[in-house]
């Protein structure tokens, strides 16, 4: 009988892969609302750019997070 959930690989890639999904929307978001405010208001765009970063930042440690446990976890 062939076992048809057999499956080889590395689950930790599979984790990761799924694990990254969450800060590409989180960094989507931040550069949207970004482009959205400076496009209401262009004389704001020097003072909210660190914010931006910062945001970006903080969304970008979680998936460096993600990866990190993916390989602890693997071995």
């Amino acid at each position: 009988m062939m076992d048809i959930a057999a499956f080889t690989g590395s689950t930790a890639a599979i984790g990761y892969g799924l694990a990254a999904i969450g800060p590409g929307i989180g960094v989507g978001l931040v550069f949207s609302a970004y482009i959205q405010s400076t496009a209401r208001q262009p004389e704001s765009s020097r003072l909210t750019l660190p914010y931006v970063w910062i945001g970006f930042a903080v969304v970008e440690a979680l998936a460096l997070l993600g990866i990190a446990f993916g390989f602890i976890w693997q071995g």
